[in-house]
């Protein structure tokens, strides 16, 4: 996995040399050769290239990308301007509402403004085939999003980790360091937010919070009036 990004550039340069990152390489080449992937190659590091790694205050993990046309952008739950919310990203825009006190706008699901400030919305697996949710549920990827958690939970000053569902908090037993905080909750998919445990959980309060009690800027998570 060719990458050059920020201060993210070590920790690339040393996982390139691995066997799993070039068994994953070639896995990609084909894949994006023999059938429509998405994000568009470009962006499968758009996460790390507009969040580097000296300056994430937050992380959100997601599964995979969006699989249909035109959605997917590289961050988790975000999708371009223009493109009609996902449910999830609604249930995100209506718990952020309800937190807050905000208003959001929901002809934009585009969250780089989130990545801009230091919100590494990270997918697990970077790619998917049209239609096909976790068709690229390789075991590269396993690996390397494993070490991109350690790395990250190795960082020198508090990251908060905003594990929503059971696949994220999956990697809970990666982060280990107490400076870091870690709030859990459901998966804001209707599926698993209409049973409850996602609405009322006010994490993105508590983040700013978090990050204000240990001098950070908090987050700006409004895409209103910016």
């Amino acid at each position: 996995m060719n990458s050059t990004f920020s201060d993210w550039e070590a920790f690339f340069k040393g996982e390139n040399r691995q066997e799993y990152s070039i068994a994953l390489h070639r896995f990609l080449n084909d894949e994006y050769q023999q059938h429509i992937v998405y994000p568009p190659r470009p962006l499968m590091f758009n996460a790390f290239k507009k969040t580097p790694l000296g300056q994430v205050k937050v992380v959100i993990i997601g599964q995979d990308p969006y699989h249909e046309p035109g959605q997917a952008m590289g961050l988790s739950f975000s999708v371009p301007a223009g493109i009609p919310l996902p449910m999830s990203l609604i249930n995100i825009y209506k718990e952020l509402e309800s937190d807050l006190g905000v208003a959001m706008d929901y002809q934009s699901g585009d969250l780089t403004f989130w990545a801009e400030q230091g919100v590494l919305l990270l997918n697990a697996y970077l790619s998917v085939r049209k239609g096909e949710p976790l068709s690229h549920r390789h075991p590269g990827y396993e690996t390397f999003f494993e070490h991109v958690i350690q790395t990250l939970n190795a960082a020198p000053r508090p990251i908060v980790f905003l594990l929503w569902g059971s696949f994220a908090r999956g990697y809970k037993k990666y982060l280990t360091n107490p400076d870091h905080l870690i709030l859990e909750a459901v998966h804001p998919s209707p599926l698993a937010a209409n049973r409850g445990g996602w609405f009322g959980q006010r994490h993105f309060s508590k983040t700013n919070a978090f990050l204000e009690r240990h001098d950070t800027m908090p987050i700006r998570w409004q895409n209103t009036g910016r």
